[in-house]
């Protein structure tokens, strides 16, 4: 079982304490035996003892006494006895008194709970039907990679606790790529109840190779026969009851995106789990009476040890050792005959290869997509009409040898256009009530710490980004749209010659492409990658990859200091990222990752239109995951900066400007210039305040590493700030910048950067900010150590020195580029 599960198994309780039995797992004569021995969920166990050496473990179960070894106790889940009435998760099958009252406690102490995997090819529809069963909102794309770690989703039907996992999509169950293996793992550690296999209705053969390798494992299984309306509507006919009798698997067809067939098939995983159903029943794939005899005697040899056979199937164990599959090796190194074992493996490839003139994997492939063409044969009639005709028709456009690049560059730069021009009105009404806000709690609190908290801290923080929600959601839509539609994988096949010349696969654009939206699970999507090579080599450049949390710092500094072409501003940087991430890759590729270049292989889904729902449940995703954003780590961060600016009180001023207010005060007569010139000496005052504060002596420490970038101390707080975030680079900004009330809101900071001046070094008195220096800030902010979130994935998914290795050389190369950006452009 899994290491860190969340439940008991009998082998874990200690002696003389009860349990409750709620789930059995393994299979054959294992599962058989127990269950005549009374092993069955409900029943009451207690332990009586262990043997001298520990194993077996003797059980007390309906007046007898009966002895498990440890490893088969494993597979029997429990709760304690008095834990059990406060859990709703049991499993009972056993019969109830006639008392209703007992009936009814009983019911509750005993629903029943189904433990189901949701397998299939990529772009099958997999997450859809997942999302539509259980009410979830995970991310759905009509490419492959898109679900890249499991999804747990808990539905209750018929008295039934419906626990559905929903797997990485997969075209196999190899050790080929990482989710392939993930998919294995899960079935064979985790050994579900039953597994939902989703099909694509419009490609049989393919997608019924998968089912082929799950009759293999002899697991109970289930067809979804999702997108069933398009092979209806394409005028092919499929006697899905007849194939299900074929197979042994019963069928059920499903429209996951309209939520058709969804209480269909949750009432056929229950049928299936109870043995109900006629047509569930276990095949066996003949591959031919020579290699059936190989597989048969592997398959005796492997049983001779009842713990590998009471826990997997063995006629599967001896297909994949025929097939040289190393994961399963080393699930047989516990096996005591597993040298026999292995020669007889060997010997037998030796003498099917000789025989065949091909490797046993390929033999029994062919077998398999035989054992389905039969099938097919049999129950199948194609459609008269290509049914990717109209695909066909889009992609000699959009893939066109001479139009596809074009086609993608200006659909790229009206997405970064669209992302100003459209996001302009409701960040404006957002500004409006930000600003309102401001002006209203301004006139109620009285002056003093907790005012300037409020107003300086937190409305200049988290107001100065929360403005910028509508502009992330309208980058999120135009991302939700080329995932949705199919043209993502188009891209991918659109790049991938130029991706191969850098050492990079074509479906790594992909995962570079998401980066747009968010580097996290950018960095997680390497996983569809095939080969450790492409998938390290494609992390390393994700991060110059702008995600939307740099957009809100882009924006503010483009809005202040280019005016003119703002999209074409924004589309240079995201397109000097690409550029960067191609140099470095070529870098990587000669030095770091030399090798072999992956093959591409790829599918290219038939188009599809988008649904509102889906990509609306995108964006309101996106928008939440802002929010609480908003209202944790960037509230935070700005209460933060706001009190290391706002402390010490007490500073040694250079000049006495009570006594300036003072005389100003008592000489000049006019009251609009008397109120000027002392606005004029409270904000330098406030300003010298803040250069002295906790945050000012940061600044100015590291003032010396950053001058030559035209920056001054401020910039460099906030570039320290955004470490933890991007986001906190506006709102960090907005802290320092914001010294009064009259300046509150985006365009009171954009005149704020606009009017800075440098308080000392070799440019005293000039503005600090200038087109230059703002084109090098946002080059840096694009290229410097990405943020907590992408590290913490790049960490999990490649370790901490992959990871300190970006912190580090992102770093450097950012300070690089906006030092040759500044010293080069100062000559000009």
């Amino acid at each position: 079982m899994n290491e860190d599960k969340d439940f008991l198994t009998l082998a874990d309780l200690d002696t003389g304490t009860s349990c409750i039995i709620t789930k059995v797992h393994g299979r054959g004569g294992f599962r058989n035996r127990i269950i005549e021995m009374g092993f069955v969920r409900g029943k009451r166990v207690k332990i009586i003892k262990n043997a001298p050496l520990q194993d077996p473990i003797e059980y007390e179960i309906l007046g007898s006494h009966v002895a498990l070894r440890r490893s088969e106790a494993a597979l029997i889940e429990v709760v304690r006895e008095e834990d059990a009435a406060n859990v709703n998760a049991f499993e009972y099958h056993g019969t109830l008194p006639h008392d209703a009252e007992k009936e009814n406690a009983h019911k509750l102490l005993f629903e029943n709970s189904i433990h189901i995997a949701i397998v299939g090819n990529p772009n099958s529809g997999k997450t859809t039907l997942f999302n539509q069963i259980t009410g979830l909102h995970e991310k759905v794309g009509n490419y492959a990679g898109v679900t890249v770690d499991a999804k747990h989703g808990r539905v209750t039907h018929d008295n039934y606790t419906l626990d559905f996992f929903d797997l990485p999509g997969t075209y196999s169950i190899t050790e080929y790529t990482p989710e392939e293996l993930y998919v294995r793992q899960h079935l064979l550690k985790e050994m579900p109840d039953v597994v939902v296999n989703v099909i694509d209705a419009s490609n049989l053969e393919r997608n019924l190779y998968l089912t082929t390798q799950l009759i293999d494992m002899n697991v109970k299984v289930v067809i979804a026969l999702n997108m069933s309306d398009e092979l209806n509507k394409s005028g092919a006919v499929l006697n899905h009851i007849l194939l299900g009798k074929l197979l042994g698997i019963p069928i059920v067809p499903t429209i996951a995106s309209r939520n058709v067939g969804m209480e269909a098939l949750m009432d056929k995983i229950i049928e299936v789990f109870e043995d109900q159903d006629p047509d569930a029943r276990h095949v066996h794939i003949n591959y031919g009476d020579v290699l059936e005899k190989k597989i048969t005697y592997i398959r005796s040899l492997i049983l001779k040890n009842d713990e590998i056979g009471n826990r997997f199937s063995g006629r599967y164990l001896s297909i994949k050792l025929l097939e040289k599959d190393q994961h399963v090796h080393e699930l047989l190194k516990t096996a005591s005959n597993l040298t026999e074992i292995d020669n007889a493996a060997k010997e037998s490839i030796e003498q099917l290869e000789n025989a065949y003139k091909e490797p046993v994997r390929t033999i029994i492939s062919n077998a398999k997509f035989g054992f389905v063409n039969g099938a097919l044969r049999e129950t199948y009639k194609e459609a008269k009409v290509d049914k990717h005709e109209q695909t066909n028709r889009i992609d000699a456009f959009l893939t066109h040898p001479l139009l596809g690049f074009p086609i993608l560059l200006i659909f790229m730069y009206l997405m970064f256009q669209g992302t100003f021009t459209l996001g302009a009105y409701p960040m404006e009404w957002i500004e409006m009530g930000v600003e309102f806000v401001g002006n209203w709690l301004g006139n109620i609190l009285p002056e003093g710490w907790v005012h300037d908290l409020v107003l300086d801290g937190i409305i200049g923080g988290v107001g100065g980004v929360i403005v910028f929600l509508p502009n992330i959601l309208f980058l999120f839509f135009f991302i939700s749209i080329m995932e949705d539609t199919g043209y993502m994988a188009r891209v991918a096949f659109i790049m991938d010659r130029v991706m191969h010349k850098i050492g990079l696969h074509g479906k790594s654009f992909i995962p570079l492409l998401m980066g747009f939206g968010c580097n996290v699970p950018a960095i997680m999507a390497t996983r569809t990658l095939e080969s450790k090579r492409d998938r390290l080599l494609t992390m390393l450049i994700i991060p110059f990859m702008s995600c939307s949390a740099r957009l809100p710092v882009y924006i503010l500094i483009i809005s202040a200091f280019f005016p003119h072409h703002q999209g074409l501003v924004l589309f240079s940087v995201y397109l000097a990222g690409i550029a960067l991430s191609i140099i470095m890759a070529l870098i990587f590729k000669n030095t770091l990752f030399k090798g072999q270049n992956t093959p591409f292989v790829m599918e290219l889904p038939p188009y599809r239109i988008p649904t509102l729902k889906n990509t609306t449940i995108h964006m309101w995703d996106k928008a939440v995951q802002y929010l609480k954003k908003m209202g944790t780590l960037i509230l935070v961060a700005s209460i933060a900066i706001w009190a290391l600016g706002y402390f010490p009180k007490e500073v040694n001023y250079t000049q006495d400007y009570d006594s300036q207010i003072v005389q100003i005060e008592n000489t000049i007569s006019d009251e609009a210039e008397r109120e000027d010139q002392i606005q004029t000496i409270e904000y330098e005052k406030a300003s010298e305040h803040l250069e002295q504060s906790y945050i000012g002596r940061l600044g100015h420490w590291i003032e010396p590493v950053i001058m030559p970038l035209g920056f001054d101390w401020k910039i460099g707080v906030s570039i320290i700030t955004g470490l933890a975030a991007k986001e906190i680079v506006v709102s960090t900004m907005g802290v320092l910048y914001q010294t009064d009330e009259e300046t509150q809101g985006v365009e009171g900071l954009q005149s704020k950067l606009q009017q800075q001046l440098h308080k000392s070094g070799p440019h005293v008195g000039e503005k600090v900010f200038n087109p230059l220096v703002a084109y090098g800030l946002m080059l840096f902010i694009l290229i410097y150590f990405p943020c907590a979130a992408a590290l913490a994935a790049i960490k999990k998914e490649s370790g901490w020195n992959w990871a300190l290795f970006v912190m580090f050389y992102t770093t450097a190369l950012a300070w690089l580029v906006s030092f040759a950006v500044y010293q080069i452009g100062m000559l000009f």
